[in-house]
């Protein structure tokens, strides 16, 4: 059985040996061009001369497009149509392109590109949320405000109450493989592109719109990534964009790859943040109400910052049942880089802060931060309700009915709802994202834990999951010797946290939540695999394979994977939400069905059997006494004129979303996981250290363990490096001064903790998932916010408890020194 073995990357031999070609690798035609952007040097201003006369005479140079010569100017948004390729009039950031060369080297572009002396006049530039505020800079009227109870009422009425500011960083993708693209014209007019692209069909739309070309006529492919994290959602649509520009005005091929300057200059990062925040809670730590304001810096133009913003707010509960909640978003513009997507993709600037309000609130009550995170999980898998009811205000009410009423009358109501979902067509041509609504599911029934987008919580294993990675990692006891040991160095201290994980697994627009796929079987036996999601290291292809060959019964080397392509599969979702596998795994499972029952019925009617007899296994296909091989079967099935080929298709269930009213059900399902971190800091100079890492995550029955526990192990060291190393840092001129290796710290293998134990919570997903599986791509970032709230601990241990450390991310030694100081006065 394919299914769940720990099966290596399809790819590894060829990483590690270096064979493994990305889009610089491919061989290009004879007379490929090459091009580079020239950029702003000023973060806000007014362009009064463009004179590109001195780039024109640089050496190598072929052409030299200026905004002059695009009309219109192409669009390389993924959503609100506001990022011109090139600026027009106005500037917006520090290295938007203003022009764009075209040349016989990649060298001789990039020269030319520094040749140009624009002229423009500077402008006051918005760089900080502070000042978008006051400006009113803004991507939305106003706030996003979503609701559950009377929040302030609840605080108010608390016995204990809190408030504080967070400073959340930002964070480079910093993928090995930077951005490019090869556009090779074709006859007709027709566009080939390669693009290190986690969103072809986005790629397809945008050069095809570009060039006046139907989509049909633009056909995109990418077989691997050297990363994404996000960065490749929609980043990419510049440089496919003008690479197919300047392919259809010289006639040759055309390439773009930025150097690695250049795109930290260019690029979005993710969204840095301030979390203002209020809460109140009992003697216990439980918490009545709690207020965030989310104050997101958005940078120029609107890019995917909203449903980011929004994921925030949809993780700002994370594993804990808030009784009443007022979530604020601002969504600011300003004059740097527009922030975009990166794993987990807002989740983890809402997650932590709350995590932020229990470190916060166990603080102020002196109790175990874990024994404070417990006392608020929300109620397990099986207990409706947990026996801590809340009314709308807050309050503690009754105790719930019988869980098993509410889940038989869940299970009616929901019944129905779906059924009138089912009949409404929605066109998506005339609906767009901002004005789709749903008919929203009915309210929870009494006694019910929701969130505070009044989903129900039907699946929390996080209680269960915390107790045994605590049992596990010995945390009491490391605990309580770690407390022994603060008291005696009066230099080195150490800090541990656990920290749990609840993230949803969807697109919140809902008809991303769709997938394709194609697969033919060819009359040798072999299959040919094709579906929308894009390889970028996380090992996609292999699990995908490992579906198909588990429902063809063969072993994964029969299976041929092959780069995605949108002349295959069209109108492909992009490979992001941790989604990759849950859809495209269950499209190809849904084509391997189709192909596998049609053999099934060949195969009985031959041997006067059922078809549901017929036993794919092993490579043979047998019923009753014949044994053939899946070859003989494929070829006999080719001569008796029965289809080889077949697509398949799968759509999300149970997605029901309305983001304006911040109500409905944008998840199908929860993946948890929690981590418990133990670390080091020097309070004489801020140096820190992670000693060690337990984590348990949840992966449902895990399609590829060796692949998920790369995939933990890689995210939880990502989501540190977030929190700790990784700064990004711009001057008073709106100049992004971390732009390269040498100032810009992404974690090293030294960084890794010495003693790292992950273990795997494999059981089953509740939901019908492919193989019962659970999405393992994003959630595990998550689990580094463990580390900065084991490194606050540690601050907190330089003082003598009365002072609250609100250590700001990312937790530097000079912001770890700057609170260790506070703590000594």
């Amino acid at each position: 059985m394919s299914l769940g073995r720990a099966l290596p990357h399809d790819a590894a031999p060829l990483h590690v040996t270096g064979a493994a070609r990305y889009v610089d690798d491919l061989p290009t035609p004879r007379g490929t061009l090459h091009l580079a952007f020239g950029l702003s040097p000023v973060a806000h201003g007014e362009i009064l001369t463009l004179d590109l006369d001195p780039v024109r005479r640089m050496p190598g140079v072929v052409r030299v497009i200026g905004p002059g010569d695009l009309d219109p100017m192409p669009d390389c948004s993924p959503s609100a149509h506001d990022e011109p390729l090139l600026a027009v009039g106005r500037v917006q950031y520090v290295g938007q392109p203003l022009f764009l060369v075209v040349a016989e080297s990649h060298r001789a572009a990039r020269r030319a590109a520094r040749a140009a002396r624009p002229e423009i006049r500077p402008l006051p530039a918005i760089l900080t949320v502070e000042e978008a505020l006051a400006a009113n800079a803004r991507f939305e009227a106003g706030p996003v405000v979503w609701e559950k109870g009377r929040a302030a009422e609840a605080i108010a009425t608390a016995p204990h109450r809190i408030e504080g500011t967070m400073e959340v960083g930002g964070q480079e993708h910093f993928y090995l493989e930077g951005q490019v693209a090869l556009a090779l014209p074709q006859e007709a007019g027709d566009m080939h592109v390669h693009s290190s692209t986690q969103h072809p069909t986005e790629i397809q739309h945008k050069v095809a719109h570009a060039l006046g070309l139907p989509m049909s006529a633009v056909r995109v492919e990418v077989r691997r990534m050297g990363g994404g994290f996000g960065g490749k959602e929609s980043q990419g649509n510049a440089l496919a964009i003008a690479c197919a520009l300047a392919a259809r005005a010289t006639g040759r091929p055309c390439k773009m790859r930025y150097d690695r300057d250049d795109d930290m200059a260019i690029t979005g990062k993710r969204h840095d943040l301030r979390i203002d925040y209020r809460a109140g809670f009992d003697d216990e730590g439980r918490l009545a109400g709690v207020e965030f304001r989310h104050l997101f810096r958005c940078g120029w133009s609107q890019d995917l910052s909203l449903p980011v913003a929004d994921r925030a707010m949809l993780h700002a509960d994370n594993a804990y049942h808030l009784p009443a909640v007022r979530i604020e978003s601002h969504r600011l513009r300003t004059h740097t880089q527009s922030a975009t997507a990166f794993r987990g993709f807002g989740g983890p600037q809402g997650m932590i802060g709350i995590e932020r309000v229990m470190d916060h609130v166990a603080h102020a009550v002196g109790r175990d931060p874990l024994a404070v995170r417990q006392a608020n999980f929300y109620a397990p898998m099986g207990q409706v309700g947990g026996g801590r009811a809340a009314d709308p205000a807050g309050r503690p009410g009754a105790l719930p009915p019988d869980p098993r009423d509410i889940s038989a009358r869940m299970k009616e109501e929901e019944t129905e709802a779906r059924a009138r979902l089912g009949a409404e067509e929605v066109d998506l041509t005339s609906r767009g994202a901002e004005a789709m609504e749903h008919d929203l599911p009915p309210p929870a029934p009494e006694g019910v834990q929701t969130t505070p987008y009044h989903m129900p919580v039907e699946d929390f294993i996080g209680d269960a999951l915390v107790a045994e990675l605590a049992e596990r990692a010995d945390y009491a006891r490391r605990r309580a010797e770690i407390g022994d040991w603060n008291r005696q160095s009066p230099i080195l201290k150490r800090g541990i946290a656990l920290t749990p994980v609840k993230f949803g697994i969807s697109f919140t627009l809902s008809w991303l939540n769709q997938a394709g796929a194609l697969v033919h079987i060819y009359q040798d036996g072999s299959v040919h695999l094709n579906h929308g999601g894009t390889e970028m290291g996380q090992g996609l292809f292999q699990k995908v394979a490992q579906v198909a060959a588990a429902e063809l019964g063969l072993p994964v080397e029969a299976v041929k994977i092959t780069p995605t392509d949108t002349g295959k599969v069209p109108n492909t979702s992009a490979t992001a939400a941790s989604s990759g596998s849950d859809l495209n795994g269950m499209a190809v499972r849904a084509a391997c069905v189709t192909l596998r029952d049609r053999l099934a019925e060949l195969v009985a009617e031959r041997h006067q059997a059922r078809a549901e007899e017929v036993r794919f296994e092993e490579g043979r296909v047998r019923v009753g006494g014949a044994d053939l091989s899946f070859a003989e079967v494929a070829a006999m099935a080719y001569q008796a004129r029965v289809p080889l080929s077949a697509t398949g298709y799968y759509r999300t269930p149970k997605i029901v979303w309305d983001r304006l009213k911040g109500r409905g059900r944008p998840f199908f399902y929860f993946a948890y996981g929690a981590a418990v971190s133990e670390v080091a800091i020097d309070s004489l100079t801020g140096e820190n250290r992670i000693l060690r890492a337990d984590i348990l995550h949840d992966t449902g029955t895990s399609l590829n363990p060796a692949l998920d526990l790369g995939q933990i192990e890689g995210g939880y060291v990502q989501g540190a490096g977030w929190l700790t190393t990784e700064e990004l840092v711009w001057d008073a001129e709106g100049r992004l001064r971390t732009h390269a290796p040498s100032t810009y710290k992404i974690p090293a293998c030294s960084d890794r903790p010495r003693i790292f134990n992950v273990a795997l919570w494999n059981r089953p997903n509740p939901e019908e998932t492919v193989g019962r599986s659970k999405a393992v791509g994003e959630p595990p970032f998550m689990l580094g916010i463990s580390v900065l709230m084991a490194l606050s601990e540690a601050v907190a241990a330089c003082g003598d408890g009365s002072i609250y450390p609100a250590l700001d991310a990312p937790a530097t030694p000079e912001r770890i020194l700057a609170a260790v100081r506070r703590q000594r006065g």
